[in-house]
């Protein structure tokens, strides 16, 4: 099977080098294989790849389920102009720890490790290795990459697992992390396009800003989506930043801007919020069918429509 062509190949940025979890998350995109992955240093650069033209898509880290959301993805979602979501990806976070090849577990005594794995494997390092020293890294394969080259000055480093896919290691540990359900969200970005055709299993990304503070202004966004029957699976607050007090959310709501009833709640959140920002409504990692009752269903809001269009009308009522 011959090469695609240099100029048709589409070009994927992700968080590098090479054997990082968000390489493993790129690695699910079926469209993406055999095409040209491009390493970049930071969620940052890898949005401005997507804006500025040089990558047709980049996938970042959003949320994970021991630290919460990431902090970084949310505000450069939020600020940064042009870019939708078009799918998400679930990886299992664990760690192995890794030695230059030679070296025994016994001889460990100072570990690099990524502030955050260093975090989520504390409890078995603290077990196995109670007298070791940490040196923080830069990134989970950066923490690996400093034994190679003798820059961290660490005998072994907590990386993931993908790094010796790509790099000759000892492995001195694996499956070290605390939390064996540990799992990352990570999301495919790209320019803004059409959003992905419903599947009854989507997910709905937006930022939403509040209007003025008052009492119940929290309540009133929040109720643009319960009058409606919308379930959120995320919500979560980020400082706006041009004063003290001001926040933005960051809302993950189950459902399809196609659906008659998420339609009416962003028309809602229109009507209210000073800035909506539409991030995209994709599938769900999981594929989990998105219930409701019946009373939110797609017919019941269209037999309203057409209700009133009838009463404006002067038509008499069935």
């Amino acid at each position: 099977m011959n090469a695609e062509p240099e100029a048709s190949r589409r070009v994927y940025s992700y968080l590098g080098p090479a054997g990082t979890f968000t390489e493993a998350a790129l690695a699910q995109v079926h469209e993406a294989r055999g095409q040209e992955w491009r390493p970049v240093r930071n969620v940052g650069e890898a949005l401005a790849d997507v804006v500025e033209g040089r990558s047709d898509a980049a996938m970042i880290a959003i949320e994970n389920s021991v630290d919460g959301g990431v902090t970084t993805t949310q505000d450069a979602l939020a600020t940064m102009p042009g870019l939708r979501i078009v799918g998400e990806y679930l990886v299992p976070v664990n760690f192995v720890l890794v030695g230059r090849p030679g070296t025994r577990l016994e001889d460990v005594t100072v570990v690099a490790a990524h502030p955050v794995a260093y975090g989520q494997s504390l409890q078995w390092l603290t077990t196995n290795l109670p007298g070791h020293e940490h040196v923080p890294a830069a990134s989970n394969v950066a923490s690996a990459l400093g034994l190679v080259d003798g820059t961290s000055g660490a005998d072994a480093a907590v990386a993931a697992p993908g790094v010796v896919e790509h790099h000759e290691y000892e492995v001195l540990a694996e499956d070290i992390g605390d939390n064996p359900n540990a799992v990352t969200r990570f999301v495919l970005v790209s320019r803004v396009t059409e959003a992905p055709a419903p599947t009854g299993a989507d997910k709905t990304s937006l930022i939403v800003e509040l209007p003025e503070d008052h009492p119940g202004a929290l309540l009133e966004m929040l109720e643009q989506f319960a009058t409606r029957g919308i379930n959120l699976s995320l919500l979560a607050s980020r400082p706006i930043g041009d004063e003290l007090g001001r926040y933005r959310f960051v809302v993950d709501a189950d459902g399809h801007i196609q659906d008659e009833r998420m339609a009416d709640a962003l028309l809602g959140l229109r009507r209210f919020s000073p800035k909506v920002v539409f991030l995209g409504s994709y599938p769900r990692a999981d594929r989990a069918i998105v219930r409701y009752p019946q009373r939110y269903s797609d017919e019941v809001f269209v037999e309203a429509r057409d209700w009133l269009r009838g009463l404006i009308a002067g038509e008499p009522e069935v």
